[in-house]
């Protein structure tokens, strides 16, 4: 799919050499208005890294005119000085664009505990505003990969005004706002209260339903930005489901890329009690490391499926629990189903349906398999 930058948004991605391979490494997305409301959702681990410190903190007036973003390195854990560098992440840009500092926001992404090369990073802002175009967002999405294997965007068009979106992440991802960063913007007219409301409604189906390991970040971020260029009012329901489009592409993008797997799997409760219970179950699933090698194994053991299922405190019968793995029911009423060598995992992707019968409620976590590749990349991945 092609995408283009909704009106009144410029961007860009350089390599500053914050990275030693030289890949690109800064990236850079401006609103140029003519209105500039913000919203931003964050991680809720209670270490935060100092770009999400900064932005909660800019973010508060509902306002944003620009967004640094670099790769290579987090931020996080990194003492005063790790906050004096984020600040002066954007005050440098602000500079250099000529705005306030507290309109520019700040995300960054790679090893935890290092502090930024900052000669670089300052240099590279100066670059990086130098580079900005009107067609620059596929190259901003580069620059902010860190194991990411392929650049990540989406787009939905609504009533005469657009919605974008860039992404990475493919380790470490277990999303709670809310390492994965986003940033989504229109040219659609949304005051700032709104597109809190819809960005934290659009989060909480898609980025915080996306479960690759069971780790969430120190920095955590998803930011949206509206310019109003468009001079469109979206109708309410319209946009949230065209934010709920984007940011699901976006969270499914980063399962499909996720470190070592060789699965992308949908796990879904169905006949749930209360949607929190369906969620409750389905990431119980997702985080079992018993199901996850299973899956890299294709081996359908419905056995550990349901012995997770059984440490939630969902409401449940233990007798009448149904389960089907790629739309073979191997479990029927906690017990013996179809047999499982019926299972065809001729496809990536993987579905696995959980019957609760509890309820009405249905709630799906994507999630990906656990590899040999995976714990090798892990393991190596700060040496």
């Amino acid at each position: 799919m092609s995408i283009t930058q909704p009106a009144g948004f410029t961007a860009s991605g350089i390599a500053a050499g914050i990275k030693a391979s030289g890949d690109l490494d800064l990236a850079l997305i401006v609103n140029n208005g003519p209105r500039y409301d913000a919203a931003g959702v964050f991680t809720t681990n209670r270490i935060s890294a100092a770009p999400v410190r900064w932005s909660q903190s800019a973010i508060q007036n509902g306002q944003a005119r620009a967004v640094i973003l670099n790769s290579g390195g987090a931020n996080a854990c990194t003492g005063v000085q790790g906050d004096q560098d984020a600040a002066a992440m954007a005050d440098h840009t602000a500079q250099e664009l000529d705005i306030a500092a507290d309109d520019v926001l700040v995300c960054s992404t790679g090893l935890i505990g290092e502090r930024l090369p900052m000669d670089k990073v300052i240099t590279g802002i100066t670059t990086a505003v130098e580079s900005l175009t009107d067609d620059g967002f596929v190259t901003a999405a580069k620059a902010i990969m860190t194991t990411d294997t392929v650049h990540k965007t989406a787009q939905a068009q609504g009533t005469g005004y657009t919605v974008s979106g860039l992404t990475k992440g493919a380790g470490m991802i277990a999303p709670g706002m809310a390492t994965m960063l986003a940033v989504v913007t229109t040219d659609a007219v949304v005051d700032s209260a709104l597109a809190h409301e819809l960005l934290t409604e659009a989060v909480r189906t898609t980025f915080n339903r996306a479960d690759s390991d069971g780790c969430m970040s120190t920095n955590d971020t998803v930011l949206l930005m509206a310019s109003g260029a468009s001079e469109v009012t979206p109708d309410r329901d319209e946009l949230q489901e065209l934010l709920r489009s984007v940011c699901g592409s976006l969270a499914r993008q980063i399962i499909g890329d996720a470190e070592g797997s060789t699965r992308d799997i949908a796990v879904t409760v169905h006949g749930a009690a209360t949607e929190a219970e369906g969620e409750e179950v389905a990431r119980a699933v997702t985080r079992s490391n018993l199901f996850k090698t299973a899956m890299f194994g294709q081996d359908p053991n419905w056995g550990r499926i349901i012995s997770a299922v059984g440490t939630t405190h969902a409401q449940f019968n233990p007798t009448t629990l149904d389960v089907a793995v790629n739309d073979v029911m191997v479990c029927r009423n906690a017990g013996i189903g179809e047999d499982r060598s019926l299972v065809k995992f001729d496809d990536r992707e993987v579905t696995v349906d959980i019957y609760l019968k509890a309820g009405d409620h249905a709630v799906t976590v994507w999630t990906n398999d656990l590899s040999y590749d995976y714990v090798r990349e892990n393991a190596e991945y700060s040496s």
